[in-house]
């Protein structure tokens, strides 16, 4: 699908220091490391993760345990919008029983992917507890589901989309606001 960029809402700088205020609030939030562990969901969670746990142990001096969590199966719409899913690795080499579970996404949207994750993690075992922080919250709920720690928010309209770019998978840090061309084709026939 094409898109135009609508507005560049955050640069490397920004992303870097949305970031760095995230972790601040973790360890604040949880009175520092003990019991957390931070889990990503494919595939730019992943990035966030593990940027995330560099930022903690530089500010707190003490590392926590990180993951990798793949939530294609778990999906809800996984028979409608996948034909063949391509189904990666789920990486979570501690145990999560009990442990203070960092969640972390790029964007969350309708709350469903987050749904998904919840329940992949809830298979892996018991958590004490789930929090997620999303880099970009931009509305449109159809689930109960909120964050716990967001970078920014940003309202979007239907056809709107919030595009998050890492540089270990885009080649450069952005936060865009975007519009796909069909939204765009679509405003223009019904323009009277």
């Amino acid at each position: 699908m094409n898109f135009r960029v609508k507005a560049k809402l955050a640069d490397a700088e920004g992303v870097r220091r949305t970031l760095t205020r995230l972790a601040h609030e973790i360890i604040e939030r949880n009175r520092g490391l003990e019991n957390l562990a931070l889990v990503g969901m494919r595939t730019r969670g992943v990035h966030i993760a593990q940027r995330l746990r560099t930022l903690i142990k530089e500010i707190e001096g003490g590392d926590v345990p990180s993951g990798v969590l793949d939530v294609t199966l778990y999906r809800d719409d996984f028979r409608l919008k996948f034909r063949r899913p391509q189904v990666q690795v789920t990486q979570i080499d501690f145990d999560v029983d009990e442990k203070n579970i960092i969640l972390v996404d790029d964007v969350i949207y309708t709350g469903r992917t987050v749904r998904a994750a919840m329940d992949a993690l809830m298979d892996l075992g018991r958590a004490a507890r789930i929090q997620l922080v999303v880099l970009v919250d931009r509305g449109h709920r159809e689930l109960p589901i909120r964050a716990d720690f967001v970078g920014k928010n940003v309202p979007t309209s239907i056809g709107e989309e919030v595009r998050v770019r890492m540089t270990e998978s885009d080649g450069e840090d952005a936060i865009l606001l975007v519009e796909s061309d069909e939204t765009q084709e679509e405003d223009r026939t019904h323009v009277v």
